[in-house]
């Protein structure tokens, strides 16, 4: 495996399912629980954050998640978020990535939605300026607020409309939040030229990745694991091309899937569903980009060969403008071109 995780830490990726908060390192988790000492359950010691990360199932995440969230108290706090986050980013030589952002939770906390485009924004245009990354937005509704939250959410997308914004997502707990109550800020937002990824079928069956699909117009699934229950699901899936943004690691921390022996990776691919690697909320799992790509090349049972093709879906399944995405495909080729050059095995 040295070989392989030497080549995944330097391929070119793109990253399609990351929440901006989810992606607070320990550092910046633990700076901010200091500054809001006696407001806060999140420890200040970066050494506690493991243990306190510990979750014994998906509300239980929910619920730590939300701790977290409200530690994001002010503009500056959001700008220093979005930036260290594209900073770690860059460290794993991802030159793209879609970030799920979800406004309503600080505009809740106070932080008006202009303030809140305008902190990311900066982020965004700063950290292109310094390490080359491309940073995109998808603002999601957190399902668990429900339509208020969804009004809300859509409000200040089209109010705002930042330049980086590019889709329309659904997040939170799907076990009481059905789908299709938020159709009608789902056909808006499509009519208004934002793409459609909402989370589905992570912890509720096949039926959820349906309601994604056929309520919310879903161009891709954020997880979307259980849909292997479902062959004509499944079948649907590879027929139509729909991408199911899959996050392993996460899966196991959530409880979501027991063991990554369960994991129905390898079962959906083998049935032609198009999949990209992604890292969900990955240093509260206690994980990395280039991590879940040492997973999925485990369970794929994948070489460098693989594990670039691997990359090349990110891409392929992005919503980047065709220019840059031949650009980075291009990268791609040049990095395993030269990493072969250099007489690397590429059954390694």
């Amino acid at each position: 495996m040295g070989d392989l995780t030497e080549y995944i830490a330097g391929l070119p990726k793109a990253e399609l399912h990351v929440h901006h908060v989810g992606s607070a390192s320990p550092k910046i988790v633990a700076e901010l629980a200091s500054r809001y000492e006696g407001t806060t359950t999140v420890p200040a010691d970066e050494t506690k954050l493991a243990e306190y990360f510990t979750f014994t199932d998906f509300r239980h995440f929910i619920e730590l998640y939300l701790n977290v969230v409200d530690l994001i108290r002010d503009p500056q706090d959001i700008y220093t978020l979005t930036y260290e986050v594209a900073g770690e980013l860059h460290r794993q030589a991802v030159r793209y990535a879609e970030l799920t952002c979800t406004p309503y939770s600080s505009m809740k906390r106070g932080i008006q939605g202009a303030a809140y485009c305008e902190a990311i924004e900066q982020a965004r245009s700063d950290a292109r300026r310094d390490w080359g990354i491309e940073l995109r937005w998808c603002f999601d509704i957190p399902g668990e607020s429900g339509i208020y939250a969804a009004e809300q959410t859509l409000q200040v997308a089209l109010d705002q409309r930042p330049d980086g914004l590019i889709s329309f997502g659904l997040g939170g707990p799907e076990i009481g939040v059905p789908r299709p109550q938020f159709k009608p800020f789902f056909d808006v937002a499509r009519a208004e030229g934002l793409r459609s990824v909402p989370h589905a079928g992570e912890t509720t069956g096949a039926q959820t990745v349906w309601d994604a699909i056929e309520a919310l117009g879903a161009e891709r699934i954020g997880h979307g694991i259980r849909s292997i229950e479902d062959p004509k699901l499944v079948d649907y899936l590879a027929d139509n091309q729909i991408p199911l943004e899959v996050c392993p690691t996460s899966n196991i921390r959530t409880r979501a899937v027991a063991t990554l022996a369960e994991h129905p990776l390898a079962a959906l691919v083998a049935a032609g569903v198009p999949i990209s690697i992604n890292s969900d909320d990955p240093p509260m799992f206690g994980t990395t980009l280039c991590r879940e790509y040492a997973v999925a090349a485990e369970l794929l049972e994948l070489n460098t060969v693989g594990v670039t093709e691997l990359a090349r879906a990110g891409v392929r399944h992005s919503f980047l403008a065709e220019e840059g995405r031949q650009a980075l495909l291009a990268e791609i080729d040049a990095y395993e071109i030269n990493w072969y050059a250099e007489g690397r095995d590429p059954r390694h």
